[in-house]
């Protein structure tokens, strides 16, 4: 916990991250096979290695095809102009393609509320979406901890509110996605207001954002790194966004989910992460994204416990 707390107070804080609930959402898009670009299939280390193709579940490499669950958490995972999606997740998903000798098909299934069901019904293999671990999420997957985390509060530029901490959101109107961490982190705080929060409940982050942005919701309660990349890399009409940056809550691990009776996938993906870490192609890609201070040294399963929130 002391080395979560050095790294945020460091500059570069915590991902996005939704832990999620039971109800599901539509897709929200097509599969989008993932392929290497150039900067990443240089890398050391992401290269294919057969003792680790050779462990994947037979249905797998019986297909060739990885299929893996994703939401639009910039800069995690997001669409770039050309419509493509770009992020740190998708750097990582396309190595993961290259070492385990598969090609991975990454979908944004529209709401982050979606994953956990999608995981457990088996429509997808794998998801990588900025996760956030907690003992309640390893319950119901598998969860392999690839990331440091954070949240923080989001505001209109300048904080004209002048919020300070989530006891100041009482009484203001609050946008949040659906079934997420940090929805669960605001309605912990309504309960201790003498005036509740406004709760206003958005499937979809760019939808949450913009909510904020427009003035329909006073504040977000949001992962820190998207937070910071919207800070800087303003979209959408309305007013700029500010990350509050002294605000830094729940530190913990952000994590990719597997399904519980599907080991054989989770250990192959653990060793293939560890291989990306091992030989510095994982530090690169979160450098790229400003994430560097992020990065795991070891790649760890339901690790949650080890890294409480507070």
């Amino acid at each position: 916990m002391m080395r979560i707390q050095k790294i945020l107070k460091a500059g570069v804080a915590g991902a996005m991250g939704s832990l999620i609930a039971a109800s599901a959402y539509a897709a929200g898009g097509a599969a989008e096979k993932m392929t290497a670009d150039a900067d990443v299939a240089r890398l050391p280390g992401v290269v294919l290695t057969q003792k680790l193709a050779d462990g994947l579940p037979p249905s797998i490499k019986s297909s060739g095809v990885l299929k893996v669950a994703t939401d639009l958490t910039p800069p995690i995972s997001f669409h770039g102009e050309d419509g493509k999606l770009i992020g740190i997740d998708a750097d990582i998903a396309a190595a993961l393609g290259v070492i385990l000798g598969v090609d991975v098909e990454m979908t944004d299934v529209g709401a982050g509320a979606a994953i956990v069901p999608s995981i457990l019904a088996k429509r997808f293999d794998l998801s990588i979406s900025g996760i956030n671990d907690d003992p309640e999420l390893e319950k119901q997957v598998d969860v392999i901890d690839y990331m440091y985390d954070a949240t923080t509060i989001m505001t209109i530029k300048d904080n004209p509110l002048a919020i300070k901490g989530m006891e100041d959101l009482c009484g203001k109107k609050v946008a949040v996605p659906v079934g997420t961490f940090q929805a669960k982190m605001v309605e912990a705080a309504s309960a201790k207001c003498a005036t509740p929060v406004n709760i206003m409940s958005i499937p979809k982050m760019p939808d949450v954002l913009q909510a904020v942005r427009t003035g329909r919701a006073d504040a977000t309660v949001n992962g820190y790194a998207t937070s910071v990349y919207t800070t800087e890399h303003q979209t959408g009409n309305g007013k700029g966004l500010q990350a509050l940056p002294d605000i830094r809550l729940a530190a913990g691990y952000l994590g990719m989910l597997t399904a519980k009776d599907n080991p054989q996938l989770r250990d192959s993906v653990v060793a293939a992460l560890q291989q990306m870490v091992d030989s510095g192609a994982y530090e690169t890609i979160m450098k790229k994204w400003s994430l560097g201070p992020l990065a795991v040294k070891t790649v760890k399963v339901n690790d949650a416990a080890s890294m409480p929130a507070d």
